[in-house]
């Protein structure tokens, strides 16, 4: 489905996750003349991707521009306070504000506008740049539902979205969603390092276990059942996988460490958000 605006859409910031998120749209039909990109210093990949599109990138956001329906807030969180303020005069009272900085709260945001100000806090993660990304969204009280409407579609371009009602959730699903995708690389590079130590030569155990991890993530993504169900599908009462289940789910095994490593990002997203 064609990706349709009711005003402008402003991106500011062109970094990898604005580019993926973007080209998603843009790919989709969203009309490259509604969309505006501020980046004073935009990567050469971030140009070449909106050259192909005939979208410009501005140093700043043209002054008289048309309100926007939506302004994506796509650059780093320390930069942030730097770019805000400009916007406040800028916006409309129809524009929903969707950021996608990791840390940073809705309260942190909304100081820099209107109290009226619609606001939607996001937390995306990198496999957005292949379409399959996962973010969840929150919003405030004045977000109204054709406003999270927009939201959903822009970033359904992207991947899977989700809503939940309490911000104090966005903690945990950074550390679960937002920083996941390290956990599944660490888990190919212990894999690798493992078969090499069995036996196997590197560039064969890096095709292994790339190969079965990205496979059993279709699998996982395709199938009707959950992941403690394939789990058991593909597990022989005294077999080699069993054997290899009986180490990673001892006490304490891989569900401890997982459950420590979370809550210690969820700290850490609490850290930096205060």
């Amino acid at each position: 489905m064609t990706l349709q605006l009711p005003a402008p859409l402003w991106l500011i910031g062109a970094g990898k996750m604005g580019c993926a998120m973007a080209a998603g749209w843009l790919e989709d039909g969203l009309d490259p003349g509604l969309v505006q990109v501020q980046d004073p210093n935009p990567s050469d990949d971030a140009k070449i991707l909106f050259e192909k599109f005939g979208v410009a990138i501005t140093p700043e956001i043209k002054a008289g521009s048309a309100a926007p329906s939506i302004v994506v807030l796509a650059v780093k969180p320390q930069i942030m306070d730097k770019v805000l303020p400009a916007l406040k005069s800028m916006i409309g009272a129809d524009s929903v504000l969707l950021s996608i900085a990791a840390g940073r709260t809705i309260s942190s945001l909304s100081n820099f506008f209107e109290p009226t100000a619609a606001i939607v806090r996001s937390m995306p993660n990198t496999p957005a740049a292949i379409g399959r990304g996962m973010t969840v969204c929150v919003a405030n009280n004045h977000v109204v539902e054709t406003q999270k409407d927009l939201c959903t579609d822009l970033l359904n371009a992207v991947g899977e979205v989700a809503w939940v009602d309490d911000e104090d959730e966005m903690d945990a699903v950074t550390a679960l969603s937002g920083s996941g995708p390290a956990y599944i690389f660490l888990l190919a590079e212990a894999m690798t390092a493992a078969g090499v130590e069995a036996g196997l030569d590197e560039e064969l155990a890096i095709q292994l276990a790339r190969a079965t991890i990205s496979g059993a993530g279709e699998l996982l993504h395709h199938s009707d059942v959950d992941a403690t169900q394939l789990r058991v599908n593909v597990t022989s009462p005294g077999g080699t996988t069993a054997a290899a289940l009986n180490v990673l789910m001892a006490e304490p095994g891989m569900k401890d460490l997982l459950s420590r490593a979370i809550k210690a990002a969820a700290k850490r997203s609490k850290e930096l958000a205060s």
